[in-house]
């Protein structure tokens, strides 16, 4: 039996493209005044530094925005995550993060199709030294978003 791959380079070249332009052109990147929580996260292996403002309306995240200097990987990914979690609810919020995660960490992948456009990500799995840089702005997030008293993240 044959089967026909010629349409996964055409899909990575599209995954490559979505995550240079959301590395060039970031969305949501710029500091929230009204924040009602804040988590600055920073990787030392690689330098980045992003720092995740939410402002939540009772239990819905009704902005989420970001700020800093890092690699394509974690920028893109600040930028598609502030875009996949506006306007959810903290549990929607905790189960996209934990999809998400599970699909750059776990062994038997995951349920790639839930995670829409952020499936981008999936390649990042096959080089482990750069899981921390897209998984950064997504830890930080939850750290703002929980208010557990904690504004610093770090990956050591």
């Amino acid at each position: 039996m044959s089967t026909d791959y010629g349409d996964l380079g055409d899909l990575e070249d599209l995954y490559q493209q979505t995550i240079v332009d959301h590395s060039r052109s970031p969305r949501n990147c710029r500091r929230l005044d009204d924040a009602t929580g804040t988590c600055e996260g920073f990787n030392p292996f690689c330098g980045d530094r992003v720092k995740v403002f939410v402002r939540m309306e009772g239990d819905t995240l009704a902005d989420v925005t970001f700020t800093g200097r890092g690699c394509a990987i974690c920028t893109a990914s600040a930028s598609m995550m502030t875009e996949a979690l506006k306007s959810r609810s903290r549990a929607g919020a905790e189960e996209l993060f934990e999809r998400f995660h599970t699909m750059l960490t776990a062994d038997n992948g995951s349920d790639a199709e839930a995670l829409d456009k952020l499936v981008v990500f999936e390649g990042v799995r096959r080089f482990p030294i750069r899981v921390k840089c897209a998984t950064l702005p997504w830890h930080s997030m939850r750290s703002a978003m929980t208010g557990d008293g904690s504004d610093k993240f770090s990956t050591e």
